[in-house]
């Protein structure tokens, strides 16, 4: 049966910038862009789901199908934004003045799936976003189920409950090309889902500490998580490989670390995610020199 709900944000809202941060690289079974707006497969605590979100005017329609329909759209103005006030946004570089209006309807979405964010974001720690998001695919087909209602027809795909990822198999991780670590440290994590959901609820400092108490969830991986869940606009993706070269650069000309990434985003606190993210799309980025390599997506220290 079709739920339906229509909202209609306080402030403009660029759907493509918002809901793109939430798919997971190309081929990604759970969410489709098309003409007619966007669509979502995913699990929440209550079951599995079909969400369609497109714009109608000055609001945002919403359909969803599948026993986890109205808990998803309850919390429909939170995807679109809502906990993010960006208000006190200042721009303290010519880059970011510039990009400034392009990116003032970003808004930092918070699914409220906070179990779902933290296996995508293991898969992708230490490893390229390609393989990552290749083994995401896997596992997600393999193991989820047709989404809900239309969802199916399009090809969409959700992924496993929490319980059924902490059921996978350790060869099927490996077969997935997810290696033992990795997959510990997801089944770990899921054996307390419900903790894990609880964090939705939480203050964003208590949310992000009790991510990381987990074995295997460190700066990194919080982060991922807290960006795409619950709306965080203040954990930047420190202990990427890629983005602290980017930004630095972008900002400086010169390649630097994660400390000289948090020296220059420091004056966007405590909104300096949202200042990575415009500094990375804004800037040209570190120029590839020579022939192409896999190269770790992530720093191994700071998972």
């Amino acid at each position: 049966m079709e739920r339906s709900r229509a909202h209609r944000p306080p402030d403009p809202v660029d759907l493509d910038l918002s809901l793109g941060t939430l798919v997971r690289g190309r081929g990604d079974p759970t969410s489709s862009r098309r003409s007619d707006g966007w669509w979502f497969a995913w699990h929440t605590p209550q079951g599995p789901t079909t969400l369609h979100l497109r714009p109608e005017g000055e609001q945002v329609a919403a359909s969803a199908w599948g026993s986890g329909a109205d808990w998803m759209l309850d919390r429909l103005p939170d995807l679109l934004g809502e906990r993010d006030d960006v208000s006190g946004f200042v721009p303290h570089h010519e880059l970011v003045a510039r990009a400034w209006p392009r990116y003032a309807a970003w808004r930092v979405p918070a699914t409220g799936l906070v179990a779902q964010s933290l296996v995508c974001s293991v898969l992708e720690q230490r490893v390229t976003g390609r393989e990552a998001f290749t083994s995401q695919r896997r596992l997600v087909r393999r193991f989820g189920e047709p989404a809900p209602g239309p969802g199916a027809a399009l090809g969409l795909v959700c992924p496993p409950s929490s319980a059924d990822w902490a059921r996978i198999p350790s060869w099927e991780w490996l077969r997935a090309g997810v290696d033992a670590s990795r997959s510990r440290v997801v089944v770990t994590a899921l054996r307390s889902a419900g903790r894990l959901d609880e964090c939705a609820g939480l203050p964003l400092e208590a949310a992000r500490a009790r991510l990381r108490s987990l074995p295997g969830v460190g700066v990194w991986t919080t982060a991922e998580v807290t960006q795409r869940a619950l709306g965080d606009a203040d954990s930047p993706s420190y202990g990427d490989y890629h983005v602290a070269r980017n930004v630095t650069y972008n900002l400086t000309g010169e390649i630097g670390d994660d400390e000289a990434m948090a020296a220059l985003l420091s004056p966007y606190a405590p909104q300096r995610y949202r200042a990575q993210r415009i500094i990375e799309g804004a800037g040209p980025g570190v120029p590839r020199r020579g022939p192409r390599r896999s190269l770790p997506t992530h720093l191994p220290t700071r998972w």
